[in-house]
């Protein structure tokens, strides 16, 4: 009987997040690194079913790296990366294309499997607009992002359906461009002015110590972020991530939040209860 009341509880403490978030816009971006784990994967899209399911529209974008490396080694290529970008030729634009296709396509499997309503979309198609990415080096068929069609995502995400968004864009001249999957999902959350940005990755969120999970900061500011960046407590591959969340922030995301994904239902501890999981970052 304890057990159920708890549970009631939890239902209770949650009902003024799901008033506050109902009819709101929340981007998700679902890092490749945590793709392939078919459980958890089931936790992370029952919990965005959720979501859906109490009225809050979500758009998740989803990366794919460590399937396209797999699939460029398993053909003979090996993957080429300069200052942690892909290096994408033909060839690699190619398999980059196809990779997301099916990931796309998986995840939109998945959600329909839990009872959810979803739709893919590719950022090629007339969503993503960019121009070819300025580098030291030729990076091939990088772009950079200069425009989001909002309205075509809007419709979907008026007729309730869960919006996943392969990291595609496309240049002026119609040419396909592989694009990094966090900025594609900041840019998105800025246009459509989402209520929150949520990063799910494979870390607890930003720490003080990386080897201990206590020291958790539970909220950052931009003023907060900036220092512990000079004083190399944010460091190594948090950077990007803690950049994402900045730049949606400076976009007028009101919070943007850095999740562990391995955590059974981390998406809903974070975003209805009172003290969360991960790390939100804020203005001020």
């Amino acid at each position: 009987m304890e057990t159920i009341i708890k549970k009631a509880g939890v239902l209770v403490e949650a009902m003024p997040y799901i008033d506050q978030f109902r009819k709101k816009v929340f981007v998700i971006k679902y890092g490749g690194s945590i793709l392939h784990d078919d459980a958890i994967r089931r936790s992370v899209l029952e919990d965005i079913v959720f979501l859906s399911y109490v009225g809050i529209r979500i758009i998740l974008i989803h990366g794919g790296g460590p399937h396209i490396s797999n699939r460029l080694k398993a053909i003979g290529v090996e993957p080429e990366f300069h200052n942690g970008i892909r290096v994408t030729d033909e060839k690699t634009l190619k398999i980059v294309v196809e990779e997301l296709d099916a990931i796309n396509a998986q995840i939109v499997n998945d959600i329909r499997a839990l009872h959810g309503d979803a739709s893919g979309l590719k950022g090629d198609e007339n969503i993503v607009y960019v121009e070819k990415k300025k580098s030291d080096r030729d990076l091939g068929y990088v772009g950079t992002i200069t425009n989001i069609e909002r309205r075509i995502i809007e419709n979907y995400l008026r007729r309730g359906r869960i919006t996943v968004v392969a990291p595609l864009g496309v240049s002026a001249d119609k040419q396909t461009h592989n694009v990094n999957a966090d900025e594609v999902a900041s840019a998105i959350a800025s246009s459509v002015s989402a209520e929150k940005f949520v990063l799910l990755t494979n870390v607890p969120g930003v720490l003080a110590d990386p080897k201990d999970p206590a020291s958790l900061f539970s909220t950052l500011t931009l003023e907060d972020v900036d220092r512990l960046k000079k004083d190399g407590t944010i460091a190594g591959g948090m950077i990007p991530k803690v950049d994402s969340c900045i730049e949606a922030v400076l976009g007028g995301i009101p919070k943007a939040h850095i999740i562990d994904a391995r955590m059974d239902h981390a998406l809903l501890l974070e975003i209805f209860t009172d003290t969360g999981v991960g790390t939100q970052i804020v203005q001020k």
